[in-house]
């Protein structure tokens, strides 16, 4: 694809603007779903990456969250006192520190999913199985695109 010109830019034409809406209105949604049973965004990542695995460390967790990794130590220890994650050396290198979710953070993580499912339910209305495939499979090539 050709760079954009500045004398053809319209913002309204450039992706950018609208993942930045997007991300931003997704956020503001996910903070008023997640507030009512006592989360938020950050603690939020953390559940879903843990949510289909049993443990992970805490880089890999900053790695799904995009987060930096001493802000996702803090975010961990805070959970972990909240009694949502325990934390663990990882038995192959005690160096590594790795996190699992509690029994209460199993349930906050169903709460969780299901408020976010609400979202993601009400913001695809009306698009398909197959365009959202294509969405996912457009994001994930740009994702790694951006890196390179």
């Amino acid at each position: 694809m050709e760079p954009v010109t500045e004398a053809g830019f319209n913002m309204e034409d450039w992706p950018f603007y609208w993942l930045t809406r997007f991300s931003g209105r997704y956020l503001q949604q996910m903070e008023l779903a997640l507030k009512p049973i006592g989360l938020d965004v950050p603690q939020w990542r953390v559940l879903m990456a843990l949510r289909d695995r049993e443990r992970l460390s805490v880089s890999e967790i900053a790695d799904h969250a995009i987060s930096k990794l001493p802000t996702m130590t803090k975010i961990i220890k805070r959970m972990t006192a909240d009694g949502l994650v325990s934390c663990s050396p990882r038995a192959n290198d005690q160096r590594v520190t790795e996190v699992r979710l509690t029994e209460s953070g199993k349930v906050a993580s169903r709460a969780a999913w299901d408020a976010a499912n609400r979202i993601y339910a009400r913001t695809f209305e009306g698009v398909s199985a197959k365009e959202v495939a294509s969405l996912n499979r457009i994001m994930r090539t740009i994702t790694r695109n951006i890196v390179q």
